[in-house]
């Protein structure tokens, strides 16, 4: 069956069109995107303004004709922490469900840290025992642990990329001051968002999904060499001064990082260094399934029963 996965995100609507049947794994055939930071369409009262409500069905429209243009028979579409948080989040999805024909549901938090964590699970296999799985977005950092397809416990912090950038990095280069004041806010809000319970003893592995972590996994590898599956915490902790030092122009130059995405770079490794030292993880394998396929991956196994 071909499936469309629809995920309208804090940094991109993106289209994923996979063939996909029970018990066979999820073979990518085509997809879509669009870079849309809804955060910045965000007025004083944190709803989406009309701006940014007529691009974003702009680039949902846009997704669903290349839906039909390669014979999608279904959509599955989610919305994650921008739609999610806004004060007008509710209407936007009546809207676009109307519009479009679709059944556009807003996804929490855990439900994004458990979703993404079965991806994790069914990638890495039963052999992989214990799996902490971290996510970074733009609007949200989830973290989910278990031995199970579905995990023990989870959490989600609203520490995304997107909205870091938005709140506390302005100015090009960064100034000191404001990457001091994302640090202790990161590092905070951390500290005190952690569950007591979320326990990391025993675990076997140590697992990230995000275009985040993977980009700062190869930049990581290109200067100061290692595997770039891996994101390793000490050359994590080199590169973030680095990076941080750099205009957005000079980021957008590194290895896989977009005009767009250069922005968030830093807000993104500074989430990822102080997930990883809280955790006491030392490196991140870098997984290459997450939320898109997780979704897939939970719609068969329904669709199968």
């Amino acid at each position: 069956m071909r499936l469309g996965v629809l995920d309208v995100g804090s940094n991109t609507i993106h289209l994923q069109v996979v063939d996909a049947y029970p018990g066979a794994r999820p073979a990518p055939t085509t997809n879509y995107k669009v870079e849309l930071r809804l955060a910045e369409f965000l007025n004083s009262e944190g709803a989406i303004t009309q701006e940014g409500i007529d691009q974003l069905f702009a680039a949902i429209s846009g997704a669903v004709e290349h839906a039909k243009e390669f014979k999608t028979e279904e959509i599955l579409a989610f919305a994650t922490s921008a739609i999610r948080e806004a004060t007008n989040g509710a209407k936007i999805i009546s809207d676009a469900n109307e519009k479009f024909e679709l059944d556009l549901q807003i996804l929490s938090g855990d439900e994004e840290a458990g979703i993404t964590f079965l991806a994790a699970r069914r990638w890495l296999g039963w052999s992989s025992g214990k799996l902490l799985v971290v996510d970074i977005g733009g609007g949200s950092l989830e973290c989910a642990i278990g031995v199970n397809e579905a995990p023990d416990k989870t959490f989600s912090l609203p520490l995304g990329a997107a909205r870091l950038t938005r709140t506390f990095l302005n100015s090009d280069p960064y100034s000191k001051k404001s990457l001091n004041a994302l640090h202790d806010f990161v590092m905070d809000t951390i500290e005190k968002g952690v569950p007591e319970d979320f326990d990391t003893e025993n675990t076997n592995r140590f697992v990230a999904t995000s275009k985040t972590l993977r980009t700062l996994a190869r930049i990581c590898s290109q200067w100061y060499g290692g595997d770039q599956k891996f994101l390793d915490r000490e050359a994590l902790l080199q590169t973030i001064p680095r990076l941080s030092e750099l205009k957005n122009s000079e980021r957008a130059q590194l290895p896989g990082v977009s005009e767009g995405r250069a922005r968030q770079l830093v807000s993104g490794a500074s989430v990822a260094y102080a997930i990883m030292e809280t955790l006491n993880i030392e490196k991140l394998e870098i997984c290459p399934w997450a939320l898109r396929e997780g979704l897939v991956l939970k719609w068969l196994d329904w669709h199968a029963r």
